[in-house]
């Protein structure tokens, strides 16, 4: 005799035998609050990628700021554009390439980030989730 839930046939005390198994009933409720569950975790779980996608563009600015501050420190001052992090132009004491890989790096959104020189230093800036610059979600150094 086989000890399967599903091909078990048992004689009761009344002689009839009966098949062992799950009702429709036990299977919906079942898929119920399977249902619910996901429901209640999967929206706090989304909010959990959002923030690691915000802390990787985090990670990758700190480490193109690294990447600046040494080509300022070889050459005397800040590159015109992230690709002299990349390529040589006319600078003579350039060791490059100064980013890992040798290419351009984007956020965890797909976009390149925007690198500006400012008076007193630089700005490297995500566009952040939405995609679009200058809007409240941008991630800066």
């Amino acid at each position: 005799m086989k000890s399967s839930i599903y091909t078990r046939h048992e004689t009761g005390n009344s002689g009839k035998s009966y098949r062992g198994g799950f009702t429709l009933i036990e299977v919906l409720l079942v898929v119920v609050i399977i249902g619910i569950l996901a429901a209640v975790a999967v929206p706090r779980l989304g909010g959990r990628v959002q923030q690691s996608q915000i802390s990787s563009a985090r990670s990758s600015i700190s480490s193109i700021s690294l990447a600046v501050d040494l080509y300022e420190v070889d050459n005397g001052h800040y590159p015109q554009s992230l690709q002299n992090l990349i390529t040589s132009g006319n600078e003579p004491n350039w060791n490059g390439p100064y980013l890992r890989e040798a290419r351009m790096p984007t956020d965890p959104w797909g976009n390149e980030f925007r690198y500006t020189r400012r008076a007193n230093g630089y700005e490297i800036r995500s566009a952040g989730p939405d995609g679009q610059f200058d809007t409240d979600d941008d991630i800066w150094n």
